[in-house]
């Protein structure tokens, strides 16, 4: 009478385990989708580890992206070249076959995708798993600039010859980028030695004449100013970083003030007010420099009577809204719209580069706005993102 009790037992177990396998099954399925799925997912993801690699360029990038645009295409070895000969090999055979990946390259680098085997690949031992190969040109701004050999143990089909081809195309664009981002930070660069350009000379005139002004009277205020002028003229030139915190470029700003009030004395008073929450947000580099160095020299210059600058930093969830604000003689607003543009005629330092290098970070939308009229002062204002992805100080 105990049996059919212990077959019954054994059934409900084996049911259960078998609900939970099923149950696990589903889940798996309802998470990761079907084989289709699975597969597409796998490329998109293998991609998306190549494409930052890539972007670093042929030569700096290749090591890594090679590995993943090896399993891309599932075949034994993979090299990469340009044209100078092999960037990098992944896979087996590299003993064998690597001082021969030029002349395998050697359609490719003419433009042409090619399919080689024996004997134009040589392997003495027969267990070899590189005899063939596929090689497909990379390409930028219409121009090769390298190939994609791909190695097989057996002849490729016609459908690896065109993942192959495609692969490459997915190389070449990542190039591209690559390249675009070296000219963007060349661009970058020339913007910043423009600007640099365009700290008045006659400021460093000035401040080294107010400094020398303090040397017997004063001297020990004379090597304050010094070393504020140095640490000044330090940051303004330094070599590295498009970005950096408004900490840094409100505490350049505070020397550049600290030099001209020892030139100005009483006719110079500032007001600073600045919410320690946005200290930490990203700035392009020499954004609010040449704005307060406006405000002084079109502002102050050439009247008589004392003249106030107010730079106000602000929290606004997630944004800082900056503002430099002068009472000095203003401008006319078409004048003002015109310098935005690149058009205006004035000296007035660096609006337009300012201008242009926010909306290219940050959208068009983070442009400056200019208030003014003649005889009633200037202000500049600017919204800036607390967080912008490739946005960094550095």
């Amino acid at each position: 009478m105990e049996q059919p009790v212990v077959v019954i037992v054994v059934a409900v177990v084996a049911v259960s385990l078998a609900a939970v396998l099923l149950t696990r099954l589903v889940r798996s399925r309802l998470v990761l989708g079907t084989t289709e799925d699975q597969t597409t997912y796998r490329i998109l993801h293998t991609t998306s580890l190549a494409s930052p690699e890539l972007r670093a360029g042929l030569s700096a990038g290749a090591d890594k992206a090679v590995r993943h645009l090896r399993e891309l295409l599932a075949t034994p070895a993979m090299a990469l070249t340009d044209g100078d000969g092999v960037v990098t090999w992944d896979g087996v055979g590299a003993n064998l076959h690597v001082h021969d990946v030029r002349r395998h390259a050697a359609r490719a680098l003419d433009g042409n995708t090619d399919v080689l085997g024996p004997p134009a690949v040589e392997c003495n031992r027969l267990d070899c798993p590189v005899r063939h190969a596929v090689a497909a040109a990379l390409t930028t701004d219409d121009r090769v600039a390298g190939a994609l050999i791909a190695y097989t143990s057996a002849r490729p089909s016609a459908g690896l010859v065109r993942a192959v081809e495609e692969v490459a195309r997915f190389v070449s664009g990542q190039l591209e980028l690559a390249e675009f981002d070296r000219e963007r930070a060349k661009l970058a660069e020339a913007e910043i030695r423009a600007l640099r350009a365009q700290i008045s000379p006659h400021f460093i005139y000035n401040a080294l004449g107010a400094i020398a002004s303090y040397v017997r009277t004063d001297p020990e205020h004379a090597r304050e100013l010094l070393l504020e002028f140095a640490d000044f003229t330090r940051y303004s030139f330094r070599r590295h970083g498009d970005f950096t915190t408004l900490a840094e470029e409100l505490r350049s700003i505070e020397r550049y003030l600290t030099l001209e009030k020892a030139r100005f004395g009483d006719r110079l008073s500032v007001t600073l007010r600045v919410a320690p929450e946005v200290l930490p947000v990203a700035v392009p580099f020499l954004c609010l420099q040449p704005l307060v160095e406006n405000a002084v020299r079109h502002g102050l210059e050439g009247r008589a009577d004392p003249g106030h600058i107010t730079i106000i930093a602000e929290d606004a969830g997630n944004e800082a809204l900056i503002s430099i604000d002068d009472d000095g003689v203003g401008m006319d607003p078409d004048l003002a719209r015109s310098l935005l543009t690149g058009d205006g005629a004035g000296d007035r330092v660096g609006v337009g580069n300012v201008d242009e290098r926010l909306r290219a970070v940050f959208g068009d939308e983070y442009g400056l706005v200019i208030e003014t009229a003649h005889g009633a002062g200037t202000k500049v204002s600017l919204r800036v993102p607390k967080y912008r992805p490739g946005v960094h100080a550095t």
